[in-house]
């Protein structure tokens, strides 16, 4: 069956010189962007996680199947018990699951199985992949690019966050499945990470780190 289409709408052709200004901008800010692991209590409105929520819905993502869900939560108790649930995989990781070679990596990163941010910043959104989306007369149906689709939401839901003046942490904790149970949600959902989202604490640090330059990272074929 031909899906019914429809005129391209929104876009627009834009002169050079401002698409390179726009594309100069959009990088400088995101340069601004990094990964905070003292947060602040503040709260923060829910209307605005719901807007960069409905951001990362725009991802591209296999025939359209939207595989994703992104559970946003704000409860103390639950955090706690989302806390508690991933320190103790911490603890395995760090306590020897992990390789002296995988530890070496991070130690410049100066992280461990401590991980308090998980209850103290206001929101934790956990997002799930769905393997096959369950419909209510019970059949399966599949999802495709399951990975790749909920990585591009994520990354724009990431981007969407800092856009709006919040600071992210990703987290994940492996294995991960405790959040199935933590959550309730259902067997077809596998989780993807755990999204800290609020405010850097006052006098919040972070690692001094460089990111590789273009040689590094892309290969142009002209």
């Amino acid at each position: 069956m031909t899906a019914h289409m429809i005129p391209l709408p929104g876009w627009r052709e834009r002169p050079v010189e401002e698409m390179r200004a726009r594309a100069q901008a959009f990088l400088e800010h995101m340069r601004t962007r990094r990964t905070v692991r003292d947060f602040s209590n503040r709260e923060v409105p829910r209307d605005i996680l719901e807007r960069c929520i409905l951001t990362a819905g725009t991802a591209p993502n296999g025939a359209n199947r939207q595989p994703w869900r992104f559970v946003v939560v704000g409860d103390p108790d639950l955090k706690r018990r989302i806390r508690e649930e991933a320190e103790k995989e911490e603890q395995a990781f760090y306590g020897g699951r992990a390789s002296d070679e995988w530890l070496a990596a991070l130690e410049h990163l100066g992280t461990d199985e401590h991980k308090p941010f998980l209850e103290k910043a206001p929101w934790l959104i956990v997002v799930f992949g769905e393997s096959y989306e369950l419909r209510p007369d019970g059949q399966k149906l599949k999802n495709y690019y399951v990975t790749e689709s909920v990585g591009i939401a994520t990354g724009m839901l990431i981007a969407a966050l800092h856009n709006a003046g919040l600071a992210t942490l990703t987290h994940t904790p492996s294995p991960m499945r405790f959040l199935n149970e933590v959550l309730h949600r259902p067997e077809n959902e596998r989780p993807f990470l755990i999204l800290v989202v609020g405010y850097p604490a006052e006098g919040a640090t972070v690692p001094k780190i460089a990111k590789k330059g273009l040689d590094d990272i892309a290969v142009f074929l002209e």
